[in-house]
């Protein structure tokens, strides 16, 4: 197993007393469609995390803006205005990778929707309620692990709200 899924595993051990089983591909699972065909689920099955930078929702750290989590069905798109309104932001965009990789632990491809280096605020998109099993990225762009979702939403602590398009 690769370095960064095993210490996705025992982190998510650790933190939240769970056992993951890590699904490894040769092929890349970086995008919803392709972690879809490697699983043989259908793209809406697929709990992609996406990192999105809020401007004017009061940030302390000086940067000037706050990070916010959206875990989504492959098969929506994420509504950016949609995450300002529900955050009371100005505005959303998606978030610079390597602020992501120093704020959250994990690249883009591969970021978990769980076991974050910090706590970011975190939508559900509930579309992926109507699965009994869900795959998200076990932090590299080869891996996912299944879950199902009411226990994915309640682990990443997350809101479960519609922001797509």
């Amino acid at each position: 197993m690769h370095e960064r899924a095993a210490e996705f595993t025992e982190r998510a051990r650790d933190r939240y007393d769970v056992e993951i089983d890590v699904l490894e591909f040769d092929a890349g699972t970086e995008t919803a469609a392709a972690a879809a065909d490697a699983v043989g689920c259908a793209t809406a099955a697929i709990a992609s995390t996406i990192v999105v930078s809020l401007s004017g929702a009061g940030d302390s750290s000086g940067s000037g803006d706050t990070l916010v989590a959206a875990i989504t069905s492959g098969a929506n798109r994420l509504d950016l205005d949609a995450v300002a309104d529900h955050f009371d932001a100005s505005a959303a965009s998606m978030a610079d990778p390597g602020r992501i990789r120093d704020t959250v632990g994990w690249s883009i491809g591969g970021v978990p929707p769980l076991c974050h280096d910090a706590a970011l605020p975190t939508v559900f998109d509930p579309t992926l309620t109507a699965y009994e099993t869900v795959y998200g990225a076990a932090g590299t762009p080869s891996t996912v692990f299944a879950i199902d979702p009411e226990t994915l939403a309640a682990l990443a602590d997350a809101t479960v709200v519609d922001l797509t398009e």
